[in-house]
């Protein structure tokens, strides 16, 4: 998952100038038919329904990963990371229309408007029609820091 200008921003300002700031009391998942970009430009699902879902967080954990070198590509074993994941399922409303393909999603502060704070990309994107149902299990969304 890849973290947005503005929250990048905050962290920046907050740790390194002191600055005060916030936190919201729960973020809100939101789905998306293009990716939001760092610069949070992406097009949201509307209509037909759709509203985004309150998700809660297990607490944070210290994991070990293998990831590949962004420079070299060379594959590093052990890399410790912290991670945290969705508590619970987090199931949308039933969709009344076609929501089109979703591809992305995205961690906002406010169940409209607001500001993002973490987006990624679906691993198996999917067409949502009407009467279907979108869901994230539980563990499937996770932030991860170094």
């Amino acid at each position: 998952m890849n973290i947005s200008k503005y929250l990048a921003t905050k962290q920046l300002n907050v740790s390194a100038r002191g600055e005060k700031f916030a936190f919201p009391d729960r973020l809100y998942i939101a789905l998306y038919n293009s990716d939001p970009t760092w610069n949070d430009t992406g097009q949201e699902v509307s209509g037909g329904g759709y509203v985004r879902q309150v998700l809660t967080f297990a607490e944070p954990a210290q994991i070990t990963v293998q990831e590949f070198h962004p420079i070299t590509g060379v594959l590093m074993n052990n890399i410790q990371k912290m991670s945290i994941k969705s508590a619970a399922d987090v199931a949308f409303d039933v969709a009344t229309a076609n929501w089109g393909p979703v591809t992305h999603f995205g961690l906002r502060d406010a169940a409209t408007g607001g500001n993002l704070y973490y987006f990624g990309t679906l691993e198996t994107p999917r067409s949502i029609l009407n009467n279907d149902i979108f869901k994230f299990l539980t563990g499937q969304v996770e932030i991860r820091l170094n």
